[in-house]
């Protein structure tokens, strides 16, 4: 090898060193085990530097349950939460992304909760509450899938009411906003955004059907409120 080929594998393990050690110290959240916690890093990283992420304080309690829930404008919106919270999020998410070629093994390593929308969602809603009563904290996307248009109008899906009413875990909306690629799944992740999360004041719901606490999370997630 000449010195040209021993400067540049010289360079490429400096470059990895750097990406390691810049990982582990953006690292804001422990996922269990030393490579999700690097991937915690890295996706922090990624958020604030490319996306030019810019996040209120996301008041998770330090310890217990808790149920964080957004709008949903693009497939960047999770990273975009995990890099505003403090703690692991599980995710709620649809069994086809959960079934994409090449993810399943992470979506499993960091607990995503995978939801068969058009038969039997409420094994998922088993499982969310089961990993609330154990005092995780779980995501999810109550318009249920990518809404561009965010219609006021359009229901919510009433699962994280139940979930909140049936274990005492707090409720915390956040919305989305500045994402460029709205609309796009993988493709939003690869382009530039400036992205906001506004985190609304964490709210208990009740009952499973509690208006008021739908229409609060309703108005905290779209920015606006129903017509009627």
């Amino acid at each position: 090898m000449g010195w040209v080929g021993w400067v540049g594998l010289v360079a490429v393990l400096v470059l990895v060193v750097f990406v390691i050690q810049a990982g582990r110290r953006a690292n804001q959240a422990d996922w269990g085990g030393p490579f999700l916690n690097w991937l915690d890093g890295i996706n922090r990283i990624l958020c604030r530097r490319f996306h030019r992420l810019e996040a209120d304080p996301v008041p998770l309690p330090e310890h217990g349950s808790a149920l964080v829930v957004a709008n949903h404008v693009s497939g960047l919106d999770p990273l975009l939460m995990v890099a505003a919270c403090r703690r692991p999020l599980r995710f709620v998410i649809a069994a086809e992304e959960y079934r994409r070629p090449g993810l399943r093994r992470l979506f499993d390593a960091i607990g995503c909760i995978p939801v068969e929308r058009s038969r039997h969602p409420h094994l998922a809603l088993r499982a969310a509450r089961r990993a609330l009563e154990r005092g995780e904290v779980v995501a999810l996307f109550p318009q249920g899938r990518i809404d561009v248009d965010e219609d006021p109008e359009r229901p919510l899906k009433g699962g994280m009411a139940w979930l909140s009413a049936s274990t005492g875990a707090p409720v915390q909306p956040l919305r989305v906003t500045g994402v460029r690629g709205r609309g796009q799944t993988l493709l939003a992740v690869f382009r530039r955004s400036r992205a906001r999360i506004t985190a609304a004041e964490p709210r208990t719901c009740q009952s499973a059907d509690s208006q008021e606490c739908l229409e609060g999370i309703r108005v905290a997630i779209l920015g606006r409120p129903r017509s009627g």
